[in-house]
């Protein structure tokens, strides 16, 4: 089963949290905060929405910043998904290689 998101909608799917903090340290479950980098896995055709005409800027497979508490969480074929609106999304989030370039 595939989700196919509409107008200004996209699906991303929550990468995992840091499970050590930058000094070693483990930490524990109720510890992690809630992961706010996510990838996009399907993106809607954007168009009209609420009288404004919507550009979609990103795409699948972006690595993305989104609002701590956005979107609503759908479960499918067990895997966890969000769907939140395109306007929600913070950042794209670009990866430099080793020397320093995008």
């Amino acid at each position: 089963m595939n989700i196919k998101p509409l107008a200004d909608r996209v699906v991303i799917k929550m990468l995992e949290a840091e499970e050590t903090t930058k000094g070693g340290i483990i930490l524990a479950g109720s510890a992690k905060e809630k992961p706010q980098i996510a990838e996009i896995t399907a993106v809607g055709p954007g168009g009209v929405v609420d009288g404004k005409e919507i550009k979609m800027e990103v795409k699948v497979g972006d690595e993305v910043l989104i609002s701590k508490y956005a979107g609503t969480e759908v479960k499918l074929d067990g895997v966890e998904y969000t769907i939140l609106r395109q306007s929600d999304i913070l950042a794209i989030v670009e990866k430099k290689d080793k020397k320093g370039k995008k």
